[in-house]
């Protein structure tokens, strides 16, 4: 039976999860996004992707700056729902927006909670090294991500992953997820499991002094953080003087001063190993494998990156 929802979300992981509801024959009355906001060179006003999406499939679209206010709550309740969606919003939503859905609020999770609750558990369980994650359906409560969850998808995390290649299969198969869940709540079939409260990590928004690399970790650590920032922020260093994002990287082998390149073609010494650079992106320029990016800056041996 379709249902009436309000789907709320705002970047392109949240994209797959609404067009799969449209596609399921859900009634969408209304999408809630972040106010666009000024980007690029010339800081014009951008939409974010589920707005733009909205659009294009003829949706209203809402982009209220809190949900807190009085004028807000009533707007929303009179939205007459069965069910609220949300995936990567970026709004907290107070006890009057989580109670107004008959069936309620339901967020799509990238992580296994209670592990990486908040709002990088992407980034953080590659930055981490975990070898497993996924993608969960959790009805919403007043805390940060600690309600009941209804369905799980689980993926090891390959040793190539990067932030990109995970949230995109995390998105399309989240999707699937909660498509199914919601059919599941409406027959009154589905079990809703709290959350141990036991290893409960929080993965927080990631910082700009983060991003640098610190070639005195190890090799490990530095390729987990490399792939973990990929394709955004990015990691990076200083090559001569100038910003370098690493993009891509895999571990080497060899030794030497944290920093220093033990080659010509881009095998870096970490504290402990070695990564070679496979993909590195000058500021202002587009990104190079390193076979390219080499042709027009060679890096001899022993030429340190800070």
């Amino acid at each position: 039976m379709p249902l009436r929802i309000a789907f709320m979300g705002s970047p392109a992981f949240a994209l797959p999860t609404l067009d799969a509801l449209i596609a399921a024959g859900h009634e969408i009355a209304c999408v809630y996004s972040q106010p666009p906001r000024p980007a690029g060179r010339g800081k014009q006003e951008r939409l974010t992707a589920a707005h733009t999406r909205a659009l294009e499939r003829g949706l209203p679209v809402r982009t209220p700056r809190t949900l807190k206010s009085a004028e807000a709550q009533a707007a929303f309740t009179a939205l007459n729902l069965d069910a609220a969606i949300v995936v990567a919003y970026g709004l907290i939503l107070p006890k009057p927006i989580l109670d107004a859905p008959r069936l309620g609020a339901f967020n799509l999770h990238g992580s296994l909670l209670p592990r990486w609750r908040g709002a990088a558990p992407i980034q953080r369980a590659i930055m981490a090294g975990d070898r497993e994650t996924g993608v969960q359906v959790m009805r919403m409560e007043e805390g940060l991500d600690t309600g009941p969850v209804l369905a799980t998808f689980r993926t090891p995390i390959e040793f190539d992953d990067t932030t990109g290649s995970l949230h995109d299969r995390l998105a399309v198969n989240g999707a699937k997820l909660m498509v199914d869940a919601l059919a599941q709540l409406e027959r009154g079939e589905a079990t809703e499991t709290p959350q141990s409260s036991e290893g409960v990590t929080y993965a927080h928004k990631i910082t700009p002094a983060e991003t640098r690399i610190d070639w005195r970790r190890s090799a490990r650590d530095v390729d987990c953080m490399i792939r973990g920032l990929s394709p955004f922020p990015g990691a990076w260093c200083e090559l001569n003087g100038a910003r370098l994002k690493v993009l891509h990287a895999r571990l080497g082998q060899g030794a030497g001063a944290p920093g220093e390149a033990l080659d010509g073609a881009l095998l870096i010494a970490c504290g402990d190993g070695a990564v070679r650079l496979t993909s590195v992106q000058r500021e202002g320029r587009a990104p190079l494998d390193a076979a390219a990016f080499l042709r027009g800056a060679a890096v001899a041996a022993g030429t340190v990156l800070t």
